[in-house]
């Protein structure tokens, strides 16, 4: 089988812009889950829906694979998953290693998501001695010291970084150094890469302050609905102790001609 050290994707070549790169993986989650439930085609309406994308964004994303579907048919499910699989560079095996066991590096080792989807955890390396040897999701751990050596032996050239924020430039040159040219990175930290070095930065805490953020718009929102409505409901009750109420004879005086109390 092939590996990710003399194949790689043919996206750019072929002129596919990066947000149509970016939506393809949304494509071809959402096929995936029709091809398991033995749905034929989909129509790009439905497609998009699923994919949370509208359906002319669709088709020009389509667009750029060559794919444009039958009319009153839709797209063949089947094929898309094949032909977005190929543009993705998933027909093929890539290894990738994953440096910083903690709870993070596990929970990714133990993800089973990567075989389906065209990746192999070839290695998982932690710089704990007490951590070597130890198996997680099966595969044992091995030190840092060997990083370069197992990049080269398993033809590595996509690796995940789990490791602190400290840790995390000084193993992305390793990387690099040891012929990496992609990078997934977990760490709460911006690495700096050489040209021809791409990275992807996953940062949770990140994501989740922008959450804080439209919770915090909603709440407001929210607030200033309930005391504009609590002012609109109090406006009857401040007119009358204004002498404004629908009651004409609160406003007039004692001779019903003008009111009790004059301006000063």
């Amino acid at each position: 089988m092939a590996t990710g050290r003399t194949h790689r994707p043919a996206t750019r070549s072929r002129g596919i812009p990066e947000a149509t790169v970016a939506r393809l993986p949304l494509y071809l989650r959402a096929l995936t889950a029709l091809s398991e439930r033995s749905v034929p085609t989909v129509s790009s309406e439905e497609l998009a829906a699923a994919a949370g994308v509208n359906s002319a964004k669709l088709r020009k994303d389509f667009s750029y694979l060559g794919s444009y579907g039958t009319r009153g048919v839709g797209y063949d499910v089947e094929y898309l998953v094949y032909q977005i699989s190929r543009e993705l560079g998933l027909t093929q095996d890539w290894p990738v290693v994953i440096v910083g066991i903690g709870n993070l590096g596990a929970a990714l080792a133990n993800y089973g998501g990567f075989a389906s989807r065209g990746f192999r955890v070839a290695a998982l390396i932690d710089a704990d001695p007490a951590m070597a040897g130890k198996p997680v999701a099966g595969i044992p751990v091995q030190h840092t010291d060997d990083l370069e050596r197992i990049i080269k032996d398993n033809g590595v050239s996509i690796g995940v970084i789990a490791t602190p924020a400290g840790a995390a430039q000084q193993v992305c040159d390793r990387l690099v150094t040891a012929g990496v040219t992609s990078i997934l990175n977990f760490a709460p930290t911006v690495l700096s890469v050489p040209d021809g070095v791409d990275v992807r930065k996953v940062d949770l805490s990140i994501e989740l302050q922008i959450l804080a953020f439209h919770e915090q718009r909603k709440a407001g929102e929210e607030t200033a609905m309930e005391t504009a409505v609590g002012d609109i409901g109090s406006l009857p009750a401040a007119a009358a102790a204004h002498g404004t109420s629908d009651d004409d004879s609160a406003d007039q005086g004692p001779d019903g001609d003008v009111p009790a109390v004059m301006p000063a």
